[in-house]
């Protein structure tokens, strides 16, 4: 098991999405190494072979590493595009009449109107509506419906091209969340063992508990991820809380959603999603173009680092990349630039500070002594770490929603749940079968494991949660703080 050192451990974790760049070889161990904490298959490309290859891929290089690292799998969703072109692109001018029409020819697109895969739009739009195109690129009001129709004019002009995607500003288009492609593609995720599962385009709770329905029995250890990306998801507080409480994780998926509530909006819903997704113990995903600019160029802006910096310091889990591991020319320097500007950012004092429900009652066992923990390693000097045996995951996560500079580690037996931990901010996660242990040698074998994995050495002091009965989950109800002595070390 490879030694850590704990001025170096960093605690935002990253996801990198896999696709042709990672495919070339020595590629994905090298992005491994250098810190991706969570790998992303996204559905919307790649055939299920390409997927049950990438995954079985990193397990292999993982289990060599001695790293837990999950498999995110993104289901596409509801793609709402126009068609075809007949000479490939066209350029729109201002001012000008372009219709969408849903009875054309999904080939017969011109300057003057092209098909829609959406049939209805038509329905679902009106005189006065907006609607963007090519991720906003394109401005479009509709003037009139006419059938299926939808006559616009065009506000915002510029070269349009096959496929591009059509988001309607405000919200309101009724695609559903789960497509019947996406029911497939679920059925392949849980074929091939995913630990989290990304539901795209949810509009509110339902649409995730109706994946947590098909997911069943077979897939009832996957977490659900809700990508937010909806103007109605964010709509109201009641409507973005059922999403999140629905879920095990939420992705904050700025590039449908900023299309649809604008920029300006964006920003205040970001932090607002960050800071009600900790506040109800679930974790949070940041992504979209944090840096896009690497796709084609070895260092990211000033910009991408500051984008980065503050989702850190927002109190996100985890940061994604997407095109710039999956098809970008330097997927390996892109992660190492991230994870650089996440140590810088965690080295900031407001990203060590919390007062998370500090006012508030507690009424469960495992959450109170989680929290006690923290606050506890916190205030006290002298701690190295929290460690938390666990069956499940939860108490580690419950504590990784303090902020702090110390580790959290995970002792779990479960490669399942080591694996869930990944995701969690600050939390590393360590395998510890405690099959053959008694119970009074437990407290003991985990010290001596921090002290071999180079979290804590003789002389610290270390606060550990467990409970009475191991591998029971929600049996958390013990803390105690324990010093690291010579005999750990000796083992």
């Amino acid at each position: 098991m490879n030694a850590l050192h704990f001025s170096t451990i960093r605690r935002t974790k990253i996801v990198a999405t896999l696709g042709p760049a990672s495919d070339r070889e020595g590629v994905l161990e090298a992005m491994l190494k250098a810190g991706v904490d969570v790998v992303r298959l996204n559905f919307s490309h790649g055939t299920a072979d390409d997927h049950r290859r990438r995954l079985t891929e990193v397990r292999e290089i993982a289990a060599q590493l001695g790293r837990s690292v999950a498999v995110l799998g993104d289901l596409q969703g509801p793609k709402i595009r126009i068609a075809r072109f007949r000479d490939g692109a066209v350029v729109l001018k201002e001012g000008q009449p372009f219709i969408l029409d849903m009875a054309l020819d999904g080939d017969a697109g011109d300057s003057h109107q092209v098909g829609c895969d959406y049939k209805t739009l038509s329905k679902d739009v009106t005189a006065g509506d907006r609607l963007l195109l090519d991720d906003g690129r394109l401005v479009l009001d509709v003037a009139r419906v006419d059938g299926q129709q939808v006559h616009t004019t065009v506000v915002v002009g510029g070269k349009l091209s096959n496929h591009k995607g059509i988001n309607k500003q405000g919200g309101g288009l009724s695609a559903p969340a789960l497509t019947e492609k996406d029911k497939e593609d679920l059925k392949t995720a849980v074929e091939i063992g995913v630990d989290y599962l990304a539901i795209s385009f949810p509009r509110h709770a339902e649409d995730m508990l109706e994946a947590r329905r098909l997911l069943g029995e077979a897939g009832k250890e996957i977490g659900l991820v809700a990508k937010v990306e909806r103007a109605e998801a964010v709509a109201d507080d009641a409507t973005l809380d059922g999403i999140i409480e629905a879920s095990e994780a939420v992705m904050v998926a700025r590039g449908d959603l900023g299309v649809e509530i604008g920029d300006a909006k964006l920003v205040g819903v970001q932090k607002r999603m960050i800071k009600r997704a900790r506040s109800l113990n679930r974790a949070v995903i940041t992504a979209t173009q944090m840096m896009e600019s690497m796709i084609s160029a070895p260092l990211p802006t000033r910009a991408e680092v500051f984008d980065v910096a503050n989702a850190v310091l927002d109190g996100s889990d985890a940061v994604m990349l997407s095109a710039e591991t999956a098809a970008g020319d330097y997927p390996l320097e892109t992660v190492e630039a991230m994870s650089r500007v996440c140590l810088g950012a965690e080295r900031e004092k407001t990203a060590q500070e919390s007062g998370h429900r500090i006012h508030e009652g507690f009424t469960r066992p495992d959450e109170t002594i989680a929290l006690s923990a923290m606050y506890a390693a916190n205030h006290m000097t002298g701690i190295t770490a929290i460690a938390c045996m666990t069956s499940s995951g939860y108490t580690p996560l419950i504590a990784s929603r303090i902020r702090s500079g110390l580790p959290i580690v995970g002792l779990a037996h479960n490669p399942i749940a080591q694996r869930r931990m990944a995701l969690y901010r600050g939390v590393v996660s360590l395998p510890f079968d405690t099959s053959e242990m008694s119970a009074t040698e437990l407290n003991d074998r985990a010290l001596e494991l921090l002290v071999k994995t180079g979290i804590s050495k003789p002389g610290d002091h270390v606060i550990l949660t467990r409970g009475d009965h191991m591998n029971a989950h929600g049996g958390t109800n013990t803390m105690k703080v324990m010093e690291i002595t010579d005999e750990h070390a000796k083992s």
